[in-house]
C-alpha cells in the first residue's frame, strides 16, 4: 500500500483543525470531547457521550452536523418510543386504479448523522433497533433490506445510570460504539464563556468546512493508509488482552473485578484512533503514545465489571489505567 503523500496528510490536519475551530465557536470548555468526536468521525465509528443533562451534548452533535455539511436527524429516546419510530415502517398506499400496495416510509435513521438523544431512556427493545443499522449500515423491515446513506454515524447521548428512568445499554450495543466519551462539568471560567455566548444578542455562526460526503470518505481512506509497526500493534493487542481476567497478561485488578474484557473491536478502535492521532501530531507512523491516548475512550465501555467490581465502586477507567502501566 502506498504511503499517503505529505500534502494529503497536511490537508487532513487542516480539515480536522478547521472543523474543531468551528465547533468551538458554540461549544466552550470541551476541547477534549470535540477532539474525541472528530477522531471517531474520521475513523468511521459511532460515539457514545455520557454526562448529566445540560452540558451541551446535544448542541455538540448539532454543531458537528452544521460544520461537515451532511444530512442530520435527531431521535429523542423516551420509554414509549417504538422500533418503527426509528427505522421506519411499511404503509398501505392506494393508486388511482384502487390497487393497494405496501410502501416503505423511512424513519429518521436514514441520515448521515443521527443524534440518538438520551438513548438509555428507551426500553431495550427499542435500543436494539439501532444494532443492525450501526453494524451493517442497513435496516430490514418486512423482510426487505434498505441501505442507509453513506457516511453513516450515530452519536448517542446518555445520562448516568444512577439517574431515574434509565435503562443500561446491552453489552452488544455498547460494543458497536467506537468511543465512549465522558462529558465533564465546566469550570467556573468556562461557565462564564458559556453564558457570554448563550445569553447575548450575538450568536456565533458555524461555517461549513467539508464540501460533500465524498470528501469525507476520501479522508477516511487516507487514514487507513497510515502504516503501523507490528510492535505498536502488539501494544494495542496487549492492552486489550490485559482486560481479560482469564488471559495470562491480565492485570491483578482485571482478574479480580472484571467479568468480560474488551472485544476485538476495542483493538480496531485503538488502531484507527492511533493513526489519526499520529497524523494530527505530524507523523506518518503510529507510536505507542498514540494508542495510549485513545485507550480510555476506546475501551472503557467494553470492560464489563463483575459483581465485586461494582460493589467495590471500581471503574473501567481504573482497569484500563493499570493495563497501560503494566504494558508501557
Amino acid at each position: 500500500m502506498n504511503q499517503p503523500a505529505e500534502e494529503q496528510l497536511r490537508q487532513f490536519r487542516s480539515t480536522f483543525t478547521s472543523i474543531s475551530k468551528e465547533m468551538s465557536k458554540l461549544i466552550a470548555g470541551q476541547d477534549d470531547i470535540i477532539e474525541g468526536v472528530l477522531v471517531a468521525f474520521f475513523a468511521g465509528g459511532h460515539v457514545l457521550l455520557e454526562g448529566v443533562p445540560g452540558l451541551g451534548k446535544t448542541m455538540l452533535v448539532r454543531t458537528l452536523a452544521s460544520a461537515v455539511n451532511l444530512s442530520f436527524s435527531r431521535l429523542q429516546f423516551t420509554p414509549d418510543l417504538m422500533p418503527a419510530d426509528i427505522v421506519g415502517t411499511n404503509i398501505i398506499t392506494e393508486d388511482e386504479q384502487g390497487r393497494k400496495t405496501f410502501q416503505f416510509r423511512r424513519g429518521p435513521v436514514f441520515a448521515n448523522l443521527v443524534l440518538a438523544d438520551e438513548i438509555n431512556r428507551a426500553t431495550p427493545k427499542t435500543q436494539s433497533a439501532l444494532l443492525e443499522a450501526m453494524q451493517e449500515h442497513h435496516v430490514t423491515v418486512g423482510g426487505t433490506t434498505h441501505d442507509l446513506p453513506q457516511p453513516f454515524l450515530v452519536l448517542a447521548t446518555q445520562n448516568p445510570l444512577e439517574m431515574e428512568g434509565t435503562y443500561p445499554l446491552p453489552e452488544a450495543q455498547l460494543d458497536r460504539f467506537l468511543f465512549k466519551l465522558k462529558v465533564r462539568y465546566p469550570s467556573a471560567e468556562e461557565l462564564h464563556t458559556i453564558l457570554d455566548r448563550t445569553t447575548s444578542a450575538d450568536t456565533p455562526r458555524v461555517e461549513k468546512v467539508l464540501g460533500d460526503s465524498a470528501e469525507l470518505m476520501a479522508l477516511r481512506d487516507l487514514i487507513r493508509q497510515v502504516p503501523i509497526a507490528r510492535e505498536v500493534q502488539d501494544f494495542a493487542v496487549r492492552l486489550v488482552m490485559a482486560t481479560h481476567p482469564d488471559q495470562p497478561g491480565a492485570t491483578p485488578m482485571a482478574k479480580r473485578f472484571v467479568r468480560y474484557g474488551a472485544s476485538p473491536r476495542g483493538a480496531q478502535a485503538l488502531t484507527l484512533a492511533g493513526k489519526i492521532h499520529a497524523v494530527l501530531d505530524g507523523r506518518f507512523h503510529v507510536a505507542k503514545a498514540d494508542i495510549a491516548k485513545a485507550a480510555g475512550a476506546a475501551l472503557r465501555h467494553r470492560v464489563i465489571l463483575n459483581f465485586e467490581g461494582e460493589a467495590e465502586g471500581m471503574t473501567s477507567d481504573a482497569i484500563i489505567e493499570e493495563a497501560l502501566k503494566a504494558n508501557t
